[in-house]
């Protein structure tokens, strides 16, 4: 098969999940990460329909229930604390909103570094810096580990990836800004949740959220915005908090508490929503996936369902392809163009339909999550939902290998 070693831009969910499958299809595999060590915590994930079908294959969807939160579903809430509407976690058989399989993201990349670290090498505290490739493979300058060569590079790096921009088009010829603004952090002080996900919608286009964290106190909070493009430092903490501060000064319910909260947290993060659109996800011996290659942005309940399908069909082309990683690349758009297509059709409304800009707006997505459950509303959401599952997953005959 030639060379088999592989590197990997990117630690979080696609990047383990590709590496599982890569060497269980015989390669051997580098996964270089910027962060020090696997982050820990992070906000919740949807592990539904062929995502899910992916982790059992992996033989590790028993550790992932355990892993997973008991949230009783999502519920919205007015400035005093009222409860306006709820969808519980059963509606949609377990694939709606909040899904039947919840893990905080920490989590899930915890239990695939584990389920990886034996036979992978993993380079943490580091990244890509140069890629000049031939007909061979791929020479990788690292801001670390020096210069290396291998056989393809996989950029797993999320929507900012560093892989894209060296291999394929800046980020501004690839990202398609939402106009949506999300900032995530854990709270051990706020509103009593009683196993809900409570959101509440404010004129101006703002959203402030909790729901349950793995421990007693735990609160995983949020705070959305509608914007056009900010120019914000992504590490400069202390700025973003700031811009967070500013938006939601004067919101009512808890978010009062919850800005408290926020600036002592630290694990903040804000960044911008936005979604990847390429013809085609690779060049020569560089391929993208999951956020990398065509994030579909939170909104759609199915960024870690595709990150998951993307890593088993992708390793099993390579496999497939008896380690003409080309072949396997085109073999690989062809199987997943079908299945990200649908799964970044955004849920009624968009942006819009989840931060409404007036009192008005935010009265009528109310009614709607009331009628979620009536017919047509409930013909309208399953067939969002249903997106999780629209692809047949073909039998690489990988699993046996683990």
């Amino acid at each position: 098969m030639g060379n088999t070693d592989i590197l990997i831009s990117g630690g979080g969910i696609a990047g383990p999940a590709l590496a599982h499958w890569l060497h269980a299809a015989g390669f051997t595999v580098t996964v270089v990460e910027r962060a020090p060590a696997p982050r820990p915590g992070g906000q919740t994930v949807d592990l539904r329909g062929a995502g899910r079908t992916v982790i059992d294959r992996m033989g590790l969807m028993e550790r992932a229930r355990e892993l997973s939160l008991d949230q009783k579903g999502i519920a919205t809430v007015d400035s005093g604390g009222r409860i306006t509407s709820r969808l519980p976690a059963d509606a949609f058989g377990g694939e709606g909103i909040v899904s039947e399989v919840e893990i905080l993201r920490g989590d899930l990349a915890g239990l695939l570094y584990e389920a990886t670290a034996a036979h992978t090498e993993y380079l943490f505290d580091d990244t890509v810096t140069a890629l000049a490739q031939d007909g061979d493979g791929v020479t990788v300058d690292f801001e670390r580990a020096g210069t290396r060569r291998f056989a393809a590079v996989i950029g797993a790096d999320g929507l900012h990836s560093v892989v894209r921009s060296l291999a394929f088009r800046p980020e501004s010829e690839c990202v398609r800004p939402l106009d949506l603004h999300l900032a995530w952090f854990t709270a051990e002080d706020g509103p009593a949740l009683d196993g809900w996900y409570l959101m509440h919608n404010a004129p101006g286009g703002l959203v402030a959220s909790a729901r349950p964290g793995r421990g007693p106190r735990e609160i995983k909070a949020g705070f959305a915005f509608r914007s056009g493009p900010l120019a914000l430092d992504r590490r400069d903490t202390a700025a973003l908090k700031e811009v967070v501060a500013r938006r939601f000064a004067g919101v009512g319910w808890e978010v009062p508490r919850l800005l408290e909260a926020m600036r002592d947290s630290t694990d903040f993060h804000l960044d911008s929503l936005g979604q990847v659109h390429l013809d085609g996800w690779s060049r020569g011996r560089v391929a993208l996936l999951g956020d990398a290659g065509y994030s579909p942005s939170p909104l759609t309940g199915l960024g870690t369902s595709l990150a998951l399908v993307g890593a088993y069909v992708l390793a099993g082309e390579a496999a497939r392809s008896g380690g003409d990683l080309q072949t396997a690349f085109r073999n690989y758009d062809r199987v997943m163009r079908p299945y990200v297509t649908k799964a970044q059709e955004l849920p009624p409304g968009g942006a819009g339909g989840f931060a409404p800009n007036s009192a008005l707006g935010i009265r009528l997505r109310e009614l709607s999550m009331r009628s979620m459950n009536r017919w047509p509303m409930r013909q309208l959401l399953a067939a969002q939902f249903s997106k999780a599952g629209d692809i047949e997953l073909p039998d690489y005959g990988l699993a046996a290998a683990r």
